[in-house]
C-alpha cells in the first residue's frame, strides 16, 4: 500500500518499508550511484541515450535476484534485439497486442485504429508487439541509423531550425514537424532534436524561436507550399531578429530525401541520442505510405540548407578556425574570437 509520494525528489514509500525512486532516461548519470534489487524501464526501445541502460545495470546489485520488468513497443534498436536476441535464459519475452487490451479501451478508438493501420508494418509493430525489420521502398534502415549514432555532437559550425508547418491545428491535423540539426567543418551533420509538436501556430513559433535561441542556430527555414509568408510572420512575432529563409517544395518527397539520405549511406549523419518518433518515420516512409511524414519533411529541409553552404564552409575552414562560444571564422593564428572575444580552444592538428 502508498505510504507517501514526493514528486520534488521522485520517490515512492510503501507501507511495508520498499521505496520506489524514479528517473528520467534522460538523464544517465542520475543512475550513477544508486543500488537496486530490481528495476522497471518502460518505452526503453525509445530510450534517447543508452548509457540510461548501461548505467542502470551497475546499480542492478541488491538482493538474491535482481531483475528488469521492461514494458516497451519493439522498435528494432540495437539493444532491443541484444536483448531478444539472448539464447542463454536470462531474458523471458511476452508480447501481447493492443486489442488484448480491448476492455479498457474506446470501441472507437479501437476501430479507427484497425482501419487505418491493420496490416501495415506500423500496425504490425505499434499495435502487435511484432519486431519488424526493414520496410522495402524506405531510404533508410534503423541499422545504418544506429551504426552512426552519437551521444554527443562536436563543433558545429553551422545549424538551422527546419519547419514543415501544418496546415490546421487539431487533435486531427498533421503535426507541425521542427527538426534541429547542424554540420561539422569537416562535412558531418548531426540531428540535434525532434521538436515535433501538434500545437497551434503561436505554440509551435514560439517552440521554433526557443530552439533557435537555445541552439544559437543561423538561420530558421521554413516550408511555404502550405503557409506561405505566414510562417514568417508568426516566427517574427515571437522575435522579428531572427533569420529566416522560405523554401518550397517542387519536386516530390522521395526526390527531395535521396540526396539526405545519400549522406547517411556515407557514414556523415548522426542522430545525437534517440530521435524514436523520427527515426520510424525515416525507416517506414516509402512512396506509397499513407501518412504524412512531417518529422522527416523537416529533416529533409534542415539536412538539404547545410548541404548547399557545405562546400564553402569546408573550404573555409581549411583556412580558418570557428569559434566554439558563437561559430564565427578566425584567423588559424588567432588565440581570442574577433566576433565574442572568447578565448579559442585549439582543435588537434
Amino acid at each position: 500500500m502508498l505510504k507517501d509520494y514526493n514528486r520534488s525528489i521522485g520517490e515512492i514509500l510503501l507501507t511495508n518499508g520498499s521505496r520506489i525512486k524514479l528517473f528520467s532516461a534522460d538523464k544517465p548519470d542520475r543512475f550513477r550511484g544508486p543500488q537496486h534489487h530490481g528495476a522497471w524501464c518502460d518505452e526503453l526501445a525509445a530510450y534517447r541515450y543508452e548509457d540510461a541502460w548501461n548505467q542502470l545495470q551497475f546499480g542492478l546489485r541488491l538482493g538474491n535476484h535482481p531483475r528488469v520488468f521492461i514494458s516497451t513497443t519493439p522498435r528494432p534498436t540495437k539493444l532491443i534485439r541484444a536483448l531478444t536476441g539472448r539464447d542463454d535464459g536470462s531474458v523471458v519475452v511476452t508480447r501481447g497486442s493492443t486489442f488484448d487490451n480491448a476492455a479498457n479501451l474506446a470501441a472507437s478508438a479501437l476501430a479507427d485504429l484497425k482501419i487505418r493501420y491493420e496490416g501495415t508494418r506500423l500496425g504490425r509493430q505499434e499495435l502487435y508487439g511484432e519486431i519488424i525489420d526493414e520496410v522495402d521502398g524506405a531510404l533508410w534502415t534503423l541499422t545504418l541509423i544506429e551504426e552512426n549514432r552519437a551521444t554527443e555532437s562536436p563543433q558545429l559550425v553551422r545549424i538551422v531550425v527546419a519547419i514543415d508547418p501544418a496546415t490546421t491545428s487539431g487533435e486531427d491535423s498533421d503535426e507541425t514537424g521542427i527538426v534541429v540539426a547542424g554540420i561539422t567543418a569537416d562535412g558531418h551533420y548531426y540531428v540535434l532534436e525532434d521538436l515535433t509538436c501538434r500545437e497551434s501556430p503561436d505554440t509551435w513559433a514560439r517552440v521554433a524561436v526557443n530552439a533557435y535561441k537555445k541552439h544559437k542556430a543561423d538561420r530558421i527555414i521554413g516550408e511555404t507550399n502550405n503557409g506561405g509568408d505566414m510562417i514568417e510572420s508568426l516566427l517574427r512575432q515571437v522575435d522579428p531578429t531572427i533569420s529566416y529563409r522560405k523554401v518550397t517544395a517542387t519536386r516530390g518527397k522521395i526526390i527531395r530525401a535521396e540526396p539526405v539520405a545519400s549522406i547517411y549511406e556515407q557514414h556523415r549523419a548522426h542522430h545525437v541520442g534517440t530521435l524514436a518518433k523520427l527515426e520510424d518515420q525515416m525507416c517506414n516512409y516509402t512512396a506509397d505510405a499513407g501518412f504524412s511524414p512531417d518529422r522527416l519533411d523537416a529533416l529533409v529541409w534542415a539536412m538539404t540548407d547545410l548541404m548547399e553552404g557545405a562546400s564553402s564552409m569546408m573550404g573555409l575552414a581549411a583556412l580558418a578556425q570557428f569559434c566554439g562560444n558563437c561559430g564565427m571564422p578566425a584567423p588559424k593564428s588567432a588565440t581570442v574570437c574577433p566576433n565574442c572575444y572568447q578565448t579559442l580552444e585549439k582543435g588537434p592538428e
